[in-house]
């Protein structure tokens, strides 16, 4: 059985991806139009990273919100450190399924997009 740190990287991952491959077609014409592709990859980037940063955040104020109420029921501590490695770990995981596709879709011919319509 999967440990559940690793399902939640996965979905992530997966979620981040497929958002930022949505955007494949405008990249291409972005880059037909003239803009570097650095700008194009800072923009993709940048929508990913706020989409995963309220993510993490919501994330780790829920956890430290239950853990806090649930404290007093096992009589343990909050554990920082967890919340901070996993909140490392699912902000990296998101920065690099935003990237991965936004270099794909750069990569990619530009005249494709505009010639498909």
């Amino acid at each position: 059985m999967a440990p559940s740190w690793s399902i939640a990287v996965v979905g992530v991952y997966r979620v981040a991806s497929y958002a930022a491959a949505q955007r494949t077609r405008e990249v291409r014409i972005r880059v037909a139009l003239g803009a570097l592709p650095g700008d194009v990859l800072k923009l993709i980037l940048r929508h990913g990273l706020q989409l995963i940063a309220g993510g993490v955040a919501a994330g780790v104020i829920g956890g430290w919100l239950v853990t806090r109420a649930i404290t007093h029921i096992f009589h343990g501590g909050t554990g920082a450190i967890v919340f901070a490695i996993a909140a490392a770990l699912l902000a990296a995981t998101g920065f690099l399924a935003c990237y991965v596709p936004a270099r794909r879709a750069m990569g990619l011919d530009p005249m494709t997009a505009l010639r498909h319509e």
